[in-house]
């Protein structure tokens, strides 16, 4: 069964990086992206790290490419996919740009990820920051609201929504929408190419997480002086 599609306009969608992962600004003057792959190789031969911090641009489609402010900050997030890190709708072998209709969505959804890496690493208490990216997001996605994807929807197995991503790639689709699994109240969108993402792709608010050593209990807004609890998803 195939889902239906359902037209989406968020100005704009949310999405929580880590700090980590610098951004990469090598082409965002570029006028082609077509061209990335050429300039990417030349860079390569005087700098050997240029091509692990671009990725591998095989995996995003020549015309569906994009350019202009931030356009970089969208491109990592397809061209750094590895099945070392797999998602609810990707094996790994392809990339996804995850996010949600509001900041509540990308919060609380980053949080449960993060919270899961430090207990199964059994990290001491600690702080971790994160930024904060915004930007629009446009496009006919397929909608698993319906009956018959509620498999998709499982906190932590995400077997059939690998399988679905896989399938729906596999035959055109541009992504799916999907009911938030850690916000219910609000939507998620996976989009699997970046052309639906409008430049410009803004960094705003950084943030902290504060991991306890058993969970993520609280986190605060870089440059504003109070720590916030987690919002309740049942409120």
């Amino acid at each position: 069964m195939t889902p239906p599609t359902a037209p989406v306009d968020w100005r704009p969608a949310y999405r929580i990086i880590r700090t980590i992962y610098p951004p990469i600004w090598l082409f965002e003057d570029i006028a082609d992206p077509a061209d990335w792959d050429l300039i990417a190789s030349a860079e390569a031969k005087t700098n050997p790290r240029v091509r692990d911090e671009v990725g591998d641009l095989s995996l995003v489609p020549r015309d569906r490419r994009l350019a202009g402010p931030g356009a970089s900050l969208a491109m990592g997030a397809f061209t750094h996919a590895s099945p070392d890190r797999p998602s609810r709708f990707s094996d790994g072998r392809f990339g996804v740009w995850y996010c949600g209709d509001r900041f509540e969505v990308a919060l609380m959804e980053t949080v449960h990820h993060h919270a899961r890496f430090m207990g199964m690493t059994g990290e001491p208490a600690a702080d971790a920051q994160f930024r904060e990216l915004t930007a629009q997001v446009t496009g006919a996605l397929h909608d698993i609201r319906g009956d018959g994807f509620g498999d998709c929807l499982a906190p932590d197995d995400w077997t059939a929504g690998q399988a679905l991503g896989k399938r729906l790639k596999a035959g055109g689709s541009d992504g799916v929408l999907y009911p938030s699994v850690r916000w219910p109240q609000g939507m998620a969108a996976a989009v699997f190419y970046p052309d639906l993402i409008t430049p410009p792709i803004l960094q705003a608010r950084t943030l902290r997480y504060h991991w306890d050593g058993q969970a993520v209990t609280r986190y605060i807004v870089i440059g504003e002086d109070d720590w916030r609890p987690l919002p309740d998803p049942g409120n």
